[in-house]
């Protein structure tokens, strides 16, 4: 007798290798069918008194859905106005800040040139004076437009806003 060496040695495991590609062998696993048991609800009468209590709720229900949504819309147009008069309001104030600048850089550039001109330092020195009294007045003036612009905006804004909220006061009264 031959003695195995381990190298030899068969698992007892090992599987047989497929015999052909036409095997009979297949494998088929079926999901057994589950239904639900079907029961029978006993037939009740649902007493009047509880019929008329759910329909007053639903009733109000809905009654208090078209209440809430027609606030929204209000609320919503409310916002919209508030936001429209603001955006025009802070275009007046960009446009207006934008037209004295623009008359600064003038004034700037037409005293630069007087300076330039001028023959003596006396005569420089009274150009100098001259023209900052008038930027001086000229900035005066400029705050007194952009303070009065600003309260105008502050009031368009602040109007489509509170009539908007005394008018939902008044119908929730």
């Amino acid at each position: 007798m031959a003695e195995a060496t381990p190298t030899t040695r068969v698992k007892a495991t090992a599987r047989p290798a497929p015999q052909s590609s036409e095997s009979t062998f297949e494998t088929k696993v079926e999901t057994p069918a589950f239904e639900f048991p079907k029961f029978e609800l006993p037939k009740m009468e649902v007493p009047t008194a509880f019929r008329e209590l759910a329909e007053r709720g639903v009733t109000q229900a809905r009654d208090g859905y078209e209440k809430m949504k027609a606030a929204t819309e209000d609320a919503t147009d409310i916002i919209e106005d508030t936001y429209a008069s603001a955006s025009k309001g802070m275009t007046d104030y960009t446009l207006k800040t934008i037209e004295i600048a623009r008359a600064n850089t003038n004034a700037t550039f037409d005293f630069a040139a007087q300076l330039v001109s001028a023959k003596s330092l006396s005569e420089a020195v009274e150009l100098t004076g001259s023209h900052t009294r008038k930027q001086f007045d000229a900035m005066m003036a400029y705050n007194k437009e952009l303070a009065a612009l600003t309260q105008r905006v502050a009031t368009e804004t602040a109007e489509p806003f509170k009539s908007g909220v005394s008018k939902m006061f008044r119908l929730g009264a």
